[in-house]
Order: C-alpha cells, then sequence, then structure tokens
C-alpha cells in the first residue's frame, strides 16, 4: 500500500498505515488521523470507487453528518491494475461492533440525514439494478432465504411482512439520490448514537424506501415509527416498502454473517446478528 502512495501520492506516503478490519468490496487502511485507503477486492469494486469519486464530493456539503469523502483518485498502474481511492476518514465504530443506545437521538439524526440526501437526481445519476428499484422483483429470492430460517413461526410474519412490502403502491415520484446500503456495518457510532455513515459504494437514483429501510436496521426496538415521523414525507405505501427493503437486507446479513461463522472467505460474524437483531424490530412493530 505504501509503495502505490508513494507513486502517485508522495506527500502522503509517509504518514501511518493501519489495516483496518471490515469492508466488503474494498479493503481499508487508516492513513494518518483524517484520511483511508480503500483497495479494491472484487472486481465490481473500482467502478464503483470511480462513481463514488465523481459524486460524493458533490453530495457531501449539505449532508449533515460526516461521510467519506474522496479526495484522492489512485490510478491503475503495473503495480495495481485498478482504481484506488484516497477518503476522508470517518471517526467511530461500526454499529454491528458498537450498539446504538441513544435511539431517540439516533433516530433524529439519520431522519435528517435521509432528509438531506433524497434530493431529485439529475438524470446523469448512476442507476442500480438492486436498490432503488421495484421491490416485488425480489419475491423469489425472499421466498428462497425464508426457508433458510427457523422458527416457523416467525417466518410466517416476515412473509406477511414481504408481501405487504411487495403489494404496496411502487415509488411514483422523481428518483431520489440514495446510499444504497444504509446497513450497521456502514455507519459509524460515538457516545451511544449515529456519528458517521461510510461507503457509497451503492449510491444511486431511484425510491427512497431502499433508505428508509435504516430505521430498522440501524435504530433500536420501538424508535422506527419515530424516525419516519421525523424523516416527514413517507407515506403509508412508502413505509410498506421500507419494511420490505429492511427484510431483504437483513436477510442478506444474516447469510454473510452465518458465512462467516463458517470460516468462508468474504463472511463476516458480526453480521448475522445485526440481521437477526433487525427482523426481531420488523416482527415487534409489524404485529403491533
Amino acid at each position: 500500500m505504501r509503495s502505490l502512495l508513494s507513486d502517485q501520492h508522495p506527500d502522503l506516503a509517509g504518514l501511518e498505515l493501519g489495516l483496518v478490519d471490515g469492508g466488503w468490496d474494498n479493503q481499508m487502511w487508516r492513513l494518518g488521523d483524517d484520511l483511508a485507503v480503500r483497495l479494491p477486492r472484487t472486481e465490481r469494486a473500482p467502478s464503483l470507487l470511480d462513481m463514488e469519486h465523481r459524486w460524493v464530493p458533490e453530495l457531501a456539503p449539505r449532508l449533515p453528518l460526516p461521510v467519506s469523502v474522496p479526495v484522492r483518485l489512485g490510478k491503475p498502474t503495473e503495480r495495481f491494475p485498478k482504481t484506488w481511492l484516497v477518503t476522508t476518514w470517518v471517526a467511530g465504530s461500526p454499529a454491528d461492533r458498537t450498539a446504538i443506545d441513544r435511539g431517540r437521538h439516533a433516530g433524529e439524526v439519520l431522519a435528517g440525514f435521509l432528509a438531506a440526501l433524497h434530493q431529485k437526481t439529475p438524470e446523469d445519476a448512476p442507476l442500480n439494478p438492486d436498490r432503488g428499484v421495484p421491490l416485488r422483483k425480489f419475491t423469489a429470492e425472499i421466498e428462497r432465504s425464508l426457508e433458510t430460517l427457523d422458527p416457523a413461526e416467525n417466518v410466517t410474519g416476515l412473509r406477511k411482512i414481504w408481501n405487504d412490502a411487495a403489494a404496496a403502491a411502487e415509488w411514483d415520484g422523481p428518483p431520489v439520490w440514495l446510499h444504497g446500503d444504509l446497513h450497521p456495518a456502514n455507519v459509524v457510532v460515538d457516545e451511544g448514537t449515529l456519528a458517521g455513515v461510510i461507503d457509497f459504494g451503492e449510491l444511486c437514483a431511484g425510491d427512497p424506501a431502499t433508505d428508509l429501510a435504516a430505521a430498522w436496521l440501524l435504530l433500536p426496538a420501538g424508535e422506527a415509527q419515530r424516525c419516519l415521523e421525523e424523516y416527514g414525507t413517507a407515506d403509508e405505501p412508502t413505509i410498506r416498502r421500507a419494511r420490505g427493503w429492511a427484510l431483504r437486507r437483513a436477510l442478506h446479513l444474516i447469510a454473510i454473517g452465518r458465512a462467516g461463522e463458517m470460516g468462508w472467505t468474504g463472511g463476516k460474524p458480526t453480521w448475522k446478528r445485526a440481521g437477526e437483531a433487525a427482523l426481531d424490530r420488523l416482527l415487534s412493530s409489524h404485529a403491533s
């Protein structure tokens, strides 16, 4: 890593460098006190880094939380033939490892962040086939995932949540900016509340319900409804779709967490607990 910095950004090469545990598409290093380096480890990662470099600096000034803002782009070379990125460092502990216990405050912060982000996009904003799109296209995927869960009574309740979400009216407003991947490993916590947002690799235009799912994925039990009320513009169909997006993301977290427990490369053991907690919150809120 230091040799890449020396080649392309020699003014940064002398800063302290430390490997950071975590990441999915990219491996991250902390660089000095204020920066981070993200190096791609999946085939799609370089294009995501290019996209972040293009758009996040434009969006960041209007966002009310610290976010990882690209500041330098590393070009492909013989030494490393892929794009890489230097970003600002966002202080805090990932929420899959440190609980949010100031739930009301975190809900207000999350609502403010999403309201600021969810603005109409320009025509050339990126699209994502897996985010911001009509929810019902994922029904077969959800059915396969539900079959892996126990106990059966939870599966029945979760299937009701999905069916209700998939039946909700689709988003008919203009596409808005989405973070696209607001799960616990992509936000940081400090002093018990939401303190920053990282990894904008799924940034895209589409249905705001995709991000509103974070109310169940991130916040303690009982706080989702208050957060959505604070957000202010989510109608009933959007809230129903948001539950469906939260269910889908929670099932993904559980699958990736199970892979980690079995020692598979890329698995994240802490994600299983986060996904299971989100399912519990969904079941509790839907029942009430």
